[in-house]
């Protein structure tokens, strides 16, 4: 396989920042990766003698994810050909809201959307993300949802559709950890931050699992999340 880059960076991300660009990202993985608070990263920040307001660790979250996404695209795996798709849900601001995710064969999370409704618009406007500019799959497995089972005849209906029972497995555990990394905090509270924290945990998973050619020649499996985000930092 070849070994892709990301691009270096021209726009000065980091003008402005009263700390270097290695301290911002660090405290926006640490976020990301772990269950943590924005409190519990500003404390460990402190013991390194970096003191920075859980505030402004927030503010750094919703500023830099969706630029470390970005600049990772072109170093991404293209997805494989069978996609398990479903939506879960979370609470925004003490109202629900849905998320819609799926995954492929290989682990790899293909898109999430965090939805006001779960209704056949929003799992339209999720399959139009995931088919612009990839190639169509083969396979999709969803469970009995109307409104996805509408979406799939309407959009692939030439593709094989799996609705049997258990076939769904593999993105409902990514449900699980979703849950689990939203657990520790203290409610998410506006759809923007929920879309930038739920696409930053997929994309994190997506780096632990090996579909980016990014920090693949880290020392130490557990330490290629590290390794991608100091490649990633001159990209942005």
């Amino acid at each position: 396989m070849i070994r892709r880059r990301c691009r270096r960076s021209t726009s000065p991300s980091f003008a402005g920042f009263r700390f270097p660009p290695d301290v911002v990202l660090l405290a926006v993985r640490w976020y990301l990766r772990y269950g943590l608070s924005y409190r519990d990263v500003e404390e460990l920040l402190a013991e390194r003698g970096i003191e920075v307001d859980h505030v402004t660790i927030y503010r750094w979250v919703q500023r830099f994810t969706p630029l470390v996404i970005d600049a990772a695209r072109l170093c991404r795996h293209s997805v494989g050909d069978r996609w398990f798709v479903d939506e879960t849900y979370v609470k925004v601001a003490g109202v629900w809201r849905y998320v819609y995710s799926a995954v492929d064969q290989h682990g790899q999370v293909i898109e999430v959307l965090v939805s006001k409704r779960r209704n056949a618009a929003a799992a339209t406007k999720f399959f139009e993300m995931m088919l612009a500019g990839r190639d169509r799959p083969t396979e999709i497995t969803t469970d009995l949802a109307a409104p996805l089972l509408r979406v799939v005849e309407d959009l692939l209906p030439e593709v094989l559709h799996d609705i049997t029972q258990y076939g769904n497995n593999p993105i409902e555990c990514d449900h699980g950890r979703l849950k689990a990394r939203l657990r520790p905090m203290r409610g998410l509270r506006t759809d923007r931050t929920a879309s930038v924290v739920i696409r930053g945990h997929a994309f994190i998973q997506n780096l632990r699992r090996g579909h980016y050619e990014l920090g693949v020649e880290a020392r130490h499996e557990h330490l290629c999340v590290a390794a991608a985000f100091d490649e990633l930092s001159a990209a942005i």
